[in-house]
């Protein structure tokens, strides 16, 4: 239980750096130091609350369960450390438990915040295996909560498939199947220009090379921005052809 929790509370550090957060902010909305969460940001530190390993690396689990049993005055865990051997000051146990403190509540914001819409679209489409532990977490929450959301992301999916694989057939029920979902405004663009989508799946024929010869055009005059006119631009183009 406690690797889990500090795995997930290092996944909520990198999921802010993920999202282009800066270290600054991080620091401000985690309650850990810069140091830590540069760490963590660079692989370097599993354990966010280790402040000082060597004196409390053998109480940590006993700390943990005092933790999650409601036991959370530093100064009481302090004494009855002491009990037990601990050598420690007060401080070593202060530390620890504000950063304790801050992580949960940081964590238990990140469970309240619902994600943007983009966001949402990001972790729905993407491949699970590029997810991170707690992205893992809020994709199943959405998923568990708004099954709407996990039928549009089938229909998004199947459209290439059925253009990669050359079957019309399918093409009719995946439009009757989108019509009624959430990308309904997609499937009627489909159908408006549904004369071309049917080419593009019969047709052994793609636009490919035109446009990879539009790419080659723009590189080459983004290339000589501002050091020619249209006739060194031909030159250049007919040369490399």
């Amino acid at each position: 239980m406690k690797d889990l929790r500090r795995e997930d509370t290092n996944a909520v550090i990198l999921g802010m750096a993920k999202d282009g957060t800066t270290i600054k902010e991080i620091v401000r909305r985690s309650g850990h130091s810069r140091s830590v969460v540069r760490k963590v940001l660079r692989g370097q530190r599993s354990d966010v609350f280790r402040v000082r390993e060597s004196s409390l690396e053998l109480y940590l689990p006993w700390l943990d369960a005092q933790w999650t049993a409601e036991e959370r005055n530093a100064t009481a865990l302090w004494r009855r450390l002491k009990n037990q051997g601990f050598r420690g000051c007060l401080r070593v146990v202060t530390e620890w438990a504000t950063r304790r403190r801050h992580s949960d509540q940081v964590n238990g914001d990140a469970l309240r915040r619902a994600p943007s819409a983009r966001t949402i679209a990001r972790l729905m489409t993407i491949g699970r295996d590029s997810l991170s532990k707690s992205e893992t977490v809020t994709v199943a929450a959405i998923e568990g909560g708004v099954p709407l959301l996990v039928e549009a992301r089938e229909i998004v999916a199947g459209f290439p498939a059925m253009i990669r694989k050359k079957t019309l057939a399918d093409l009719e029920p995946w439009l009757e199947r989108a019509r009624s979902s959430l990308v309904a405004s997609f499937a009627n663009g489909v159908l408006k220009d549904r004369s071309a989508v049917s080419a593009a799946i019969t047709s052994p024929w793609s636009n490919g090379q035109t446009e990879g010869q539009i790419t080659k055009l723009k590189l080459v005059k983004r290339q000589m921005y501002g050091r020619g006119k249209l006739d060194l631009l031909q030159a250049r183009v007919i040369g490399a052809g």
